[in-house]
């Protein structure tokens, strides 16, 4: 269950850069090697409208809890006290997701030109770019259940022409 969660807040993030890809470059802009601050700004906007925030809050969470388990292993028997520690951990490092939102927004513009970050705040701001984040994830999630019927569907397959190429070779499969 955790490894599906952490695979779907991956593809999640994926998917989110490549969205960002849909302001195209301009060829006689390159964008600037050192973002200005209001490059940084804008950036942190179109992050904030795709919901940067809620996709990384799970990363902090889970260090905290990848350092709980780590502590549990060797002192098992503390079991309430690490949990009541996990509990202050968590109050003081949850809101450190800010700095990989900062981070992040630093990456983008530090990529983009304002002005792309303009236009590309500007759609995300419009009907269809608000379209596009409310059903984004539900295609996401559509989209990899059918990926993985797909996935069985081939496998199915690979499996039928293994048992052929297996039975020339005088083995049953």
């Amino acid at each position: 269950m955790i490894a599906h969660l952490s695979m779907r807040y991956a593809m999640l993030v994926i998917v989110a850069l490549a969205f960002m890809g849909l302001a195209k470059p301009a060829a006689a802009q390159a964008p600037a090697a050192s973002p200005s601050p209001t490059a940084i700004l804008i950036a942190k906007q179109i992050l904030e409208l795709k919901g940067a925030t809620a996709v990384f809050e799970p990363l902090v969470r889970g260090v905290v809890e990848r350092v709980k388990a780590t502590v549990m292993q060797d002192n098992f028997m503390w079991q309430k006290d690490i949990d009541e520690a996990a509990i202050v951990a968590h109050k003081d490092y949850d809101s450190r997701v800010n700095e990989l939102v900062d981070a992040t927004a630093r990456i983008y513009a530090s990529h983009f030109t304002e002005d792309e970050l303009k236009n590309t705040l500007a759609f995300y701001q419009s009907p269809l770019g608000q379209k596009l984040l409310k059903e984004e994830p539900k295609a996401l999630d559509e989209s990899m259940i059918s990926a993985g019927k797909w996935g069985d569907a081939l496998a199915v397959q690979v499996m039928q022409t293994m048992r052929v190429e297996l039975k020339k070779r005088g083995h049953d499969l």
